[in-house]
């Protein structure tokens, strides 16, 4: 047995290895703000510097951001969730003739979905989210449509209000997307106009249940035998409600189905990191069966090395959060989600009645269950985007996170709460700060956007900027940051993304990510 090989000393004949002295072979010099990697620090250490880290952090616990996470309120899961996880980190995922254990708990975990969705037959895979799942669904409609109708210019049909990750999708496999705008009062996608958008090109129709931006239910039923009648795929964007719904109408509320028991639904996308309450990230995307599942696979022979199959876009992956989903799945059965459920809808029946009450605030549309957006009005009774973005930033400051979603083509400006069975306990709290931040946002000076800074952003072509102009743009607009590279107060920098156009917009929002990752 040979021993364990020494680590590799910090000096070598040729010295040090330093920021100005990279090691033989990297890439030429450049500026950096950290030192050369360490010889080495204690185990305690680094695990405190990392727990320092987590403090600036939004809480991802005990209900108050309303975002992001997904907190079922039972500390005994996230113990569960970290040991799975670990039992399992080192098994790769990429082959299970290696590691058979990945197809036992993938055909679990995809089995229990597709019997809580009603639907015997159908086949699916466990994915790294919901972006990924939803990009295997494009993927799927689009190398359908080539090989059985024979389609090479896609294209992708879907509501205004249905997720970004379509969009990327399109952007990443080359379709076109047609975008149909959605009824303004309820902001649900309108049949008969999603219809009407269909062409011979479309591979796929898209329907949300709910949608992410308002919470409400797509007319699944209507859109899938509109897409059925002319041939078409249908993929139901259930990432958000699709461990949710199913549980909360076992706790006796109404729920109109949207899975692949309706009529001309072909793919259905579910995040077990939301109401699964999975870590990130872990998704399942289904289908009607494995016929179609097939064309979401990539299978290449032609090179020297192993052949590669690859049901999903990643090739390796550790085996920890299909197994973290296994299990937390199984813990909870079908009487924990469905407590959980009843606890989510009884965090809505206590918040919704009392948003309504809050002079001023409007919910938008009828939410579904677990998602809920509202405005604000200004004195004219229309929504106020200035003092919508007030209220997200009292709410900061008194210790809420809810998320800011800007106006988009005739839509009001909104803040979104994702509710979660933490939130039961938290309503109260919630609902008198928000009543003392609306009230403090009234007294705020108002957001405008200076016509001197609206006037240089028309002048500026999206596609030729470079980061010094981002900056000098930004410096120009008087967006000073704090200590963490972050304004304080974001109310002005999104009233200017709002009065943005959307090209600009992705092109400032793009450097800005850009600048926050560079070493």
């Amino acid at each position: 047995m040979s021993s364990r090989p020494s680590p590799v000393p910090a000096e070598s004949a040729a010295g040090p290895a330093t920021a100005a002295s990279p090691a033989v072979g990297a890439d030429a010099p450049g500026p950096t703000r950290v030192p050369a990697l360490p010889a080495g620090r204690p185990a305690d250490e680094l695990l405190a510097e990392l727990r320092a880290l987590r403090g600036a952090d939004a809480p991802t616990r005990g209900g108050r951001t309303f975002a992001y996470v997904y907190d079922p309120g039972l500390p005994e899961v996230d113990e569960l969730a970290t040991a799975a996880y670990g039992a399992f980190a080192t098994v790769n995922g990429l082959d299970p003739t290696v590691f058979p254990s990945v197809a036992r708990l993938e055909n679990d975990v995809v089995g229990a979905v597709a019997a809580v969705l009603g639907a015997p037959g159908a086949q699916g895979t466990f994915t790294s989210g919901g972006t990924e799942s939803i990009l295997l669904a494009v993927k799927t409609a689009r190398d359908h449509a080539r090989s059985v109708r024979g389609v090479t210019r896609p294209e992708l049909v879907l509501p205004s209000t249905a997720h970004a990750a379509f969009h990327k999708a399109a952007h990443y496999l080359g379709l076109e997307t047609v975008t149909v705008p959605v009824d303004p009062l309820t902001f649900r996608a309108v049949a008969s106009d999603v219809a009407a958008a269909i062409t011979e090109r479309t591979v796929l129709v898209v329907a949300s249940a709910p949608s992410y931006a308002h919470g409400v239910l797509d007319p699944v039923a209507e859109i899938a035998g509109a897409a059925a009648g002319r041939g078409v795929l249908c993929h139901v964007d259930a990432c958000i409600g699709g461990w949710f719904l199913p549980f909360l109408a076992r706790t006796g509320r109404t729920v109109e189905p949207f899975g692949l028991s309706v009529p001309g639904v072909t793919s259905v996308s579910v995040d077990l990191h939301k109401y699964g309450y999975v870590d990130k990230g872990a998704s399942v995307i289904l289908y009607r069966d494995a016929e179609l599942r097939r064309h979401q696979y990539f299978a290449y022979a032609g090179w020297p090395g192993y052949p590669v199959v690859n049901p999903t876009v990643q090739g390796t992956k550790s085996g920890g959060l299909l197994a973290q989903a296994w299990a937390v799945l199984n813990h909870l059965g079908e009487d924990g989600y469905t407590a959980l459920a009843g606890r989510v809808a009884l965090a809505a029946d206590r918040l919704l009645p009392g948003l309504r009450a809050t002079d001023g605030i409007r919910v938008l549309g009828e939410p579904a269950g677990s998602l809920v957006a509202f405005t604000v009005a200004g004195a004219d009774g229309a929504p106020d985007l200035g003092l919508v973005l007030h209220v997200a930033d009292e709410m900061r400051e008194r210790g809420w996170y809810l998320q800011p979603q800007l106006s988009f083509d005739g839509l009001p400006p909104n803040l979104h709460l994702t509710l979660t069975p933490a939130t039961v306990d938290r309503v109260e709290a919630l609902l008198a700060d928000l009543a003392a931040s609306v009230a403090a946002a009234r007294t705020n000076e108002p957001v405008t956007v200076d016509p001197g800074t609206a006037e240089l952003a028309a002048t500026l072509d999206p596609d030729t900027l470079t980061p010094e102009d981002v900056a000098g743009f930004l410096a120009f607009a008087g967006l000073g940051t704090g200590e963490t590279g972050l304004p304080t107060r974001m109310a002005p920098v999104l009233a200017l993304l709002d009065a943005l156009p959307p090209r600009l917009k992705e092109r400032l929002l793009a450097e800005f990510i850009g600048s926050l990752f560079r070493v």
